[in-house]
């Protein structure tokens, strides 16, 4: 492995400066500190005296280390960037393609497809990489948060990144949190980055893994016990002996699957498992390091002795007991051990054959997680079990692959006829062209990926899509029945005689080290780049900055749509075929909330438009009221938005004339997107006032011109009968993003700083 460290002067510093920090933050506050607090506190902005900020309430500034773009989020992050004044990032930034690759048929043909398809797109990326002193990691490469775990992850380091599984650096004792774009464009302007402080989740682990169970299974129960937004709002902190007993890849799963629950980020305190990695990942000198300060990198003793006394919710799980979980379908937080999870496929009627097991993505593609996966495919080999399902494996990043072939392990899956795909996101984000003969028939998949919602994974809103770890997806694609239970079960195999598989065993890093030929990395120009987007460019368009919202628009708005139940990032702006417009926000706007279920009639993409008197496309109903000069407005139910941090679900209805969200409630990165892009993100004082609201409504927001910090709002709804509702609805918006709204966005007030024409 090369020994090549990024950035290693900022590093030296940073370990250098770490322990006096948080010397005074504990000075300060006079108490023990959690690993989250001193990761927190040492990275306070100038702009912010040191103070015990209040969790959950405070907004409070941070000076990040580092930030980290996908393609598909990148573009848009980018073309904000440009529009700023900057010549050069003020942090050390990457920029990842990893989202724009479709899995068909292979690795190899489908990125032959994807240099083709995208070409317009990468060179952008690239270019605008290079003059902008950003490092860019060249498709095929690998997924960006494997990426950052090899190469950029350092514990006690705070990044943010365009992407929400950002958090998967956790593993390496970061706080790391997903972010939109223009959040991004803050950290690398230079400018502060704001963050509510979080509250604090702790999780304590005892005992050991073994057998069948994984670190997979911590986060899938963890899902089960908080729901998909139970994290909202919080860091979950892992500890105690079983967290030292776990892989740092292991740990970093964990992380990565904690977007799920809705959390800002999770971690894990420093120890020999982190040093490991490090090592092997030619990083000897950082683990060094950190293991001359090694109690600073993680929670102080007394916090995790008693940490009812400083964590907000304390959950315990012992790892001896933990069975293999599998959660599922439609919802990541829909838990089921192992032992009950047959039971509940007959009692729910899900489809029972499983039609195809797919491993990898950035959630489980260690080197671990392939081992041990692999392990079960050279049993069914060796005992002559015939594979019933597909089964397609995605190596998270080219060091993963290209050592993983070296020591075997895809030969083993290619012998039951698996079908190593690119290294990238593929699959788990719906870019899979996958071959079924009715893609409408209800069916069943398994992944070891981290979200299933809906349609996610090929389009099919019949797909029952569940998630468990590497292993277990690996066996169940083996027997290809979901009633199957792989501890307990046999199998037939070619010979009529009935098998068993054995526990899978896994190596936690290679014997004969990480090895790779090109990791795919490109490193920044040092002369002039010139960055060039065509005119008629149908994939990438330069953006005008947004008008700010005035109170007259806010008068007499009409409903573009009331979405019924759960309503995440994937059905307000869907991923799968859209990703080609993710940098022209004109085209990716033609599928503004086309996922979401309109309350009044149960269809989707169908709302009723006044003006034209029948039923329209969400789109294109929002383009005639604007159009008409007429105001519009969305309503929701709770945690509006979960999901991925994509910015467009919050640029698409700002482009399209939307001026305010008012929801139950509002899942963190989505409520803190549109308040960056200029909008009214609002919440029911009364979440029963939702069922007021009518789709012939005239709707008014009444207190605007006096829009201030802690001062709730009030809408008017006019009815069609003559007859009206009036009630309050919240906001948690502070005197810096009351600014971004009267600016017209963030952006707008960066570029007012810096001078931007």
């Amino acid at each position: 492995m090369a020994s090549t460290i990024f950035d290693l002067k900022m590093l030296k510093a940073f370990y250098a400066n770490f322990p006096a920090r948080v010397d005074a933050a504990k000075a300060k506050l006079k108490r023990p500190l959690t690993l989250s607090e001193k990761i927190l506190f040492a990275h306070l902005h100038t702009d912010n005296p040191l103070a015990d900020y209040k969790r959950g309430s405070d907004y409070v500034f941070f000076q990040v280390d580092r930030v980290a773009m996908q393609d598909a989020t990148a573009q848009m992050a980018l073309l904000q960037f440009m529009t700023c004044g900057r010549k050069k990032v003020a942090v050390p930034s990457t920029v990842h393609c990893d989202h724009l690759i479709t899995a068909e048929v292979g690795a190899a043909k489908d990125m032959v497809v994807a240099l083709d398809k995208n070409k317009e797109v990468f060179d952008f990326l690239g270019s605008v990489s290079q003059k902008y002193g950003i490092g860019f990691w060249k498709p095929g490469a690998g997924i960006i948060h494997q990426i950052v775990l090899e190469n950029y992850g350092f514990p006690g380091g705070m990044m943010i990144g365009t992407d929400s599984h950002t958090v998967n650096a956790g593993g390496l004792g970061m706080v790391a949190i997903g972010v939109g774009g223009a959040d991004a464009v803050d950290a690398m302007s230079g400018m502060a980055w704001e963050l509510q402080m979080p509250k604090l989740i702790g999780v304590k682990l005892t005992g050991k893994l073994r057998g069948w169970s994984s670190p997979k299974d911590v986060i899938l129960k963890v899902a089960g016990i908080l729901t998909v937004k139970g994290g909202t709002g919080a860091i979950v902190e892992y500890f105690g002996p079983g967290a030292q007993s776990m892989s740092a890849t292991g740990k970093g799963t964990i992380c990565n699957m904690g977007a799920e629950i809705g959390a800002t980020t999770s971690t894990f305190g420093y120890d020999k498992s982190m040093a490991r990695y490090l090592k092997a990942t030619g990083r000897s000198k950082i683990a060094n390091m950190c293991n001359k300060i090694a109690p600073y990198l993680t929670g102080d003793a007394e916090c995790y002795a008693n940490p009812e006394k400083y964590f907000d919710q304390v959950i315990e799980i012992d790892l001896s007991k933990l069975e293999p979980h599998i959660n599922g379908p439609f919802t990541p937080d829909l838990a089921w051990p192992l032992s009950k999870f047959a039971a509940a496929v007959k009692k729910n009627k899900y489809p029972a054959k499983l039609e195809v097991g797919l491993i990898g993505s950035c959630t489980n593609s260690s080197y671990e997680d392939l081992t041990r996966a692999a392990s079960l495919a050279r049993q069914a080999a060796e005992k002559g079990i015939e594979v019933k399902a597909e089964f397609t494996i995605t190596p998270g990043s080219e060091l993963i692959r290209y050592t993983a072939e070296r020591d075997g392990l895809l030969k083993d899956f290619e012998k039951i006829g698996g079908v190593v795909m690119a290294n990238a996101c593929g699959p788990c984000i719906g870019q899979w062209a996958r071959h079924m003969d009715d893609m409408k028939r209800p069916n069943s998949i398994m992944t070891s990926f981290n979200r299933n919602f809906t349609s996610r994974n090929d389009g099919n809103p019949n797909t029952h899509a569940f998630v468990a770890s590497p292993e277990i997806v690996t066996a169940f694609a083996i027997a290809g029945d979901l009633t199957f239970n792989p501890k307990k079960g046999t199998l037939i195999n070619k010979k009529g005689e009935a098998v068993k598989l054995d526990p899978p065993k896994g190596i936690e890093l290679p014997k004969a080290g990480f090895e790779v030929k090109d990791a795919g990395y490109v490193a920044p120009a040092k002369g002039a780049v010139k960055v060039l987007v065509a005119k008629d460019s149908q994939r990438l368009q330069l953006l005008k900055p947004f008008k700010p919202i005035t109170n007259d628009e806010l008068k007499d708005m009409r409903v573009l749509i009331k979405a019924k139940g759960k309503c995440t990032t994937d059905h307000i702006s869907m991923a799968g075929p859209w990703l080609k417009y993710r940098g022209h926000l004109e085209n990716i706007s033609n599928n503004c909330y086309i996922g979401a279920e309109n309350y009044f009639n149960g269809e989707r993409n169908k709302v009723f438009n006044i003006e034209k008197g029948e039923y329209m496309e969400v789109p294109a109903s929002a383009r005639l009221y604007q159009k008409k000069g007429i105001g519009t407005i969305i309503f929701g139910e709770e945690n509006l938005g979960e999901g991925s941090s994509r910015e467009h679900a919050a640029m698409e209805p700002r482009y399209l004339g939307v001026k305010a969200v008012v929801v139950k409630s509002f899942a963190r990165i989505h409520q803190t997107n549109l308040k960056k892009q200029g909008m009214l993100a609002l919440t029911f004082a009364n979440p029963s006032d939702y069922d007021k609201v009518r789709q012939d409504d005239k709707v008014t927001l009444l207190g605007f011109e006096s829009f201030a910090p802690g001062k709730s709002l009030k809408i008017r709804l006019d009815h069609a009968d003559g007859s009206s509702d009036t009630f309050e609805v919240n906001h948690s918006y502070n005197e810096q993003q009351i600014d971004w709204v009267k600016s017209g966005s963030a952006l707008n007030k960066i570029r007012k700083e810096f001078g931007a024409k």
